[in-house]
């Protein structure tokens, strides 16, 4: 399975007003693994940034000068991402600046010729709802270092979007994904795929001193509770919860 991580710096918050990309930095995943294979590009956007964005990403007029125009690396960029699943934080604001380049260029729709787009910021509010979700504060969740992020920078950000994603979706469906061995995106029907149910899982059982120290928390919960903790409660039989969900 190839994924793209993307991010781009703007000149500003808006390409429907004229605001263009100056930067644009794509991180591979396959299988996902960090491959190193990555794409970078400044973007030359014949405009100089608003005051705001400039202090983001501190790409000056004068850097940006010499730097090749969109139409120059709009073919390389294109089949970089082709078919490939996109990751992107805030996905309808890079998504919506690279459509709007292409248009410009007289071209289908950026988005056309990707994939599927992961949006790891509504991913992340649904994860962590009613907290900051911005890269850098889920930087600090998963511990990930980003003390060397002084400005926004596409592909430095895109490295470390790409170390977020994967700490964010190393659970019980990526160890599967992992497994499967998947070579190719897009729900290939004849991608290779593993049985769950051949899987061996290894049972581990508990020691005895285990055993005696988890009698102590329990003791400890009985006691808080003046009674028996729900933990030491048995399962109603299943035929009896059966009867107790017919009406009277």
């Amino acid at each position: 399975m190839r994924q793209i991580v993307l991010d781009t710096e703007t000149t500003g918050l808006n390409a429907r007003t004229g605001d263009r990309i100056i930067e644009i930095g794509c991180v591979e995943l396959v299988n996902r693994r960090l491959t190193g294979n990555n794409l970078h590009f400044y973007v030359n956007p014949e405009r100089d940034s608003d005051p705001g964005a400039l202090a983001v990403h501190g790409l000056t007029t004068e850097f940006l000068r010499d730097k090749p125009k969109f139409a120059e690396i709009a073919n390389t960029l294109r089949d970089f991402v082709q078919d490939a699943e996109l990751i992107i934080h805030n996905a309808p604001f890079d998504i919506g600046f690279l459509d709007a380049e292409f248009a410009l260029l007289g071209l289908p729709p950026f988005s056309q010729h990707c994939g599927e787009v992961i949006d790891t910021l509504v991913r992340a509010k649904s994860i962590f709802p009613g907290k900051r979700n911005s890269l850098d504060a889920l930087c600090d969740r998963f511990g990930i270092s980003n003390a060397h992020r002084t400005l926004h920078g596409a592909l430095l950000d895109s490295e470390l979007l790409a170390e977020v994603f994967l700490a964010m979706t190393r659970g019980q469906e990526s160890l599967v994904i992992d497994m499967m061995g998947e070579t190719s995106g897009g729900g290939d029907a004849h991608a290779p795929r593993v049985k769950i149910d051949s899987l061996e899982l290894i049972v581990l059982a508990a020691s005895d001193e285990e055993l005696a120290e988890h009698q102590s928390v329990l003791d400890g919960l009985d006691k808080a509770v003046k009674g028996t903790s729900i933990w030491r409660l048995e399962p109603a039989p299943a035929a009896d919860t059966a009867a107790d969900a017919q009406p009277a």
